[in-house]
């Protein structure tokens, strides 16, 4: 998988993956950090802003929509991979 932010556009295997805003904010987000743990509060945070006035519980919707875009095996994700009970960290390389 292949980011350029200065295009905001993602190719997994040379071809263009279709993301949402949101989607790719939290994609950056998290391959800009690798390894890094992230929790549900500071992904909403960082993506929808303070004033958001949801459930934290919506990140969990977006990583899911992400993960069928981007992963080959959603099942067992190779990106963006889950801290139970904490958050979400990127497993790639940046």
């Amino acid at each position: 998988m292949e980011i350029y932010p200065d295009r905001k556009q993602v190719l997994k295997k040379g071809v263009e993956v279709d993301l949402t805003p949101t989607e790719y904010a939290l994609l950056f987000l998290l391959a800009s950090h690798p390894k890094q743990l992230f929790s549900r509060d500071q992904l909403l945070d960082a993506v929808k802003g303070l004033d958001f006035d949801g459930t934290d519980r919506i990140i969990d919707t977006h990583i899911k929509n992400l993960r069928q875009k981007i992963e080959g095996d959603k099942r067992n994700p190779h990106y963006i991979l889950t801290a139970y009970g904490t958050g979400y960290r990127f497993g790639g390389q940046k």
